[in-house]
C-alpha cells in the first residue's frame, strides 16, 4: 500500500513556515508557484507526492552517489540505530568513526593523509582546514601567516571562514569586513609575482581540483593541479583541496587529486561521503600538521573546534557502507563507459541554437546557454532556472548555476537513463530559448 499525500496542504504549510536556502522566497511563496514535494526515491529516480517520477539530474544537490534507497546503506543505518544513534565525540570515540578514519586514510600513500577530523558538512570541513592552517603557523612562530590564496569564481561554503574564500559576489554580500584575509587569482602563473607568497604572510592556497562547481562547472587545464602543488612546495605554503563536490567517484577516480597524483596538506570531504544519505564531513591532513598540535594543555596547542554531531555513528556507518558499495559493486571500474557516453550526449547538444558551451569532468557536466550572438542573458531573465523548471515536465530534476544547466546524476545511472535525462534538458532548453531569444 502506497502513502497518500495531501499535496495542497503540504505546500500551504511550507509557504507559511519554511525558509529555503538559495531561494527567492517571494517567488516561492507566490500563489501560482507549485513546489515539487518529494516523498520517495529509488536508484537514480525521485518521486513526488503526486506520483510523478524524475531522474535525479543533480544527485540531490551533488550529494547522492549510489542512488536512493540503496539496500546496503539503508541496512547499515538501521543496524547502527539498533546500537546507538549518537554519542559525544568529545572525550569518547566509537567504532564506526575509528574504522572510517582508517579507511579514508587508506586511499592515500602511507605516511601522507593519516589524520582525519570529522565534522558536519562541506563548509565546516573547509573551515576546519583553514583554522588548522592558521593555528599551525601561529604555533610555529609565524603570527602573520593568515592570508589565503583562492581562485576567481571559487566557492567553498557558507560558514564565515569558508565564505571568505569564495569569489562569487552573490555569496559575499553581508560578510564583507568579517573575513579572513584573502587574495584571489585566476591561475597558478600569478603566484610567483604575488607579494608574500614566498615565505611571507600566506598560510595556504585553496582550490577545487579539476573543476569549479558553483562557477558553472568550469574545468581547469590538465596538469594545473600538479603545477600548483609544486609551487606551494617551493614557497612552503599549505595546499588545501576542496573535494566536497569532486570526491567519491564524480571525476572517474575516487578523488580528483588522484588523477594528477597530487597529495594535498588538507583534503576536505563531505556531500558524497555518506553516499548522500546523512550529513558528515571529513578534513584529512598530515602527521606534520597533527604533531604541531601536540603538547601539554598549558601550552595552548589544542585545536578548539568541533561540532555536537562530530563523529556521529550513524553518519560514519553510512559512509562505511558507501565505501563497501564502491568495492563490492566495482563502481569506479564501471565509470568509463558512462563518462564516454556523457561526452557523446554533450557533443549532440552542443550545436543546438543557444548552447554556448558544454563542459565535462567525469560524470559532471555543465551546459551553458547564451543569446544567439554569444552574449550572456541578463541575469534577471533567469533563463537557466526556467529551463530547469521546464525540464521537470520531461522527467528530470536539476538546478542551474546562473545559465549553466548542471547534469550530475548518481553514479548508478544507466546509459539509457543518461540519454533520457539529456533529452529532457535538450527539449526544455529548446522551448525556453525560443521564447527568450527568438
Amino acid at each position: 500500500m502506497r502513502d497518500v499525500w495531501n499535496t495542497q496542504a503540504l505546500v500551504e504549510s511550507d509557504k507559511k513556515h519554511l525558509w529555503h536556502p538559495f531561494t527567492p522566497m517571494r517567488d516561492w511563496c507566490a500563489e501560482d508557484h507549485s513546489p515539487v514535494v518529494l516523498v520517495r526515491g529509488q536508484g537514480a529516480w525521485l518521486e513526488d507526492s503526486e506520483g510523478r517520477r524524475y531522474l535525479d539530474g543533480n544527485s540531490s544537490i551533488w550529494t547522492n552517489i549510489h542512488g536512493h534507497a540503496h539496500p546496503k546503506i539503508n541496512r547499515a543505518i538501521q543496524d547502527q540505530l539498533e546500537r546507538v544513534a549518537h554519542v559525544s565525540f568529545l572525550g569518547t570515540t566509537n567504532p564506526p568513526a575509528i574504522e572510517l578514519a582508517t579507511r579514508l586514510s587508506g586511499y592515500f600513500p602511507e605516511g601522507t593523509l593519516e589524520r582525519v577530523f570529522l565534522s558536519d558538512d562541506g563548509s565546516t570541513a573547509v573551515e576546519a582546514a583553514m583554522k588548522m592552517a592558521v593555528q599551525f603557523w601561529q604555533m610555529a612562530g609565524h603570527m602573520n601567516r593568515s592570508r589565503f590564496i583562492t581562485f576567481e569564481n571559487a566557492y567553498h561554503g557558507d560558514t564565515l571562514g569558508a565564505a571568505s574564500l569564495g569569489g562569487i559576489g552573490a555569496f559575499q554580500r553581508g560578510v564583507t569586513g568579517h573575513q579572513f584575509p584573502v587574495t584571489r587569482i585566476s591561475g597558478p602563473e600569478e603566484l610567483d609575482a604575488l607579494p608574500g607568497f614566498h615565505h611571507g604572510d600566506v598560510a595556504a592556497v585553496v582550490i577545487e581540483p579539476l573543476i569549479q562547481g558553483a562557477a558553472g562547472m568550469k574545468t581547469w587545464p590538465k596538469g594545473m593541479l600538479r603545477s600548483l602543488r609544486k609551487k606551494c612546495d617551493e614557497a612552503g605554503v599549505f595546499l588545501i583541496l576542496d573535494e566536497v563536490m569532486t570526491g567519491f567517484g564524480r571525476t572517474g577516480t575516487m578523488f580528483a587529486c588522484q588523477q594528477e597524483e597530487v597529495i594535498p596538506d588538507f583534503l576536505c570531504l563531505a556531500k558524497g561521503l555518506t553516499g548522500g544519505y546523512v550529513p558528515l564531513a571529513a578534513t584529512l591532513t598530515t602527521a606534520k600538521v597533527f604533531d604541531a598540535f601536540l603538547g601539554d594543555v598549558e601550552e595552548g596547542k589544542t585545536f578548539y573546534y568541533g561540532h555536537s554531531y562530530s563523529g556521529n555513528p550513524v553518519g560514519c556507518a553510512a559512509a562505511l557502507a558507501s565505501l563497501d558499495v564502491f568495492r563490492d559493486e566495482c563502481v569506479l571500474e564501471k565509470m568509463a563507459p558512462k563518462i564516454e557516453r556523457l561526452g557523446e550526449l554533450l557533443a549532440e547538444i552542443k550545436n543546438e541554437p543557444g548552447i554556448y558551451e558544454t563542459r565535462q569532468c567525469g560524470l559532471i557536466a555543465g551546459i551553458e546557454v547564451r543569446q544567439r550572438n554569444g552574449a550572456a542573458f541578463p541575469w534577471m531573465m533567469r533563463v537557466g532556472a526556467k529551463i530547469c523548471l521546464a525540464a521537470r515536465r520531461y522527467g528530470i530534476l536539476t538546478r542551474p548555476v546562473l545559465d549553466t544547466i548542471v547534469f550530475m546524476p548518481p553514479l548508478c545511472v544507466t546509459l539509457e537513463e543518461m540519454a533520457d535525462g539529456m533529452r529532457a534538458i535538450r527539449t526544455a532548453a529548446k522551448e525556453v530559448l525560443m521564447e527568450a531569444d527568438p
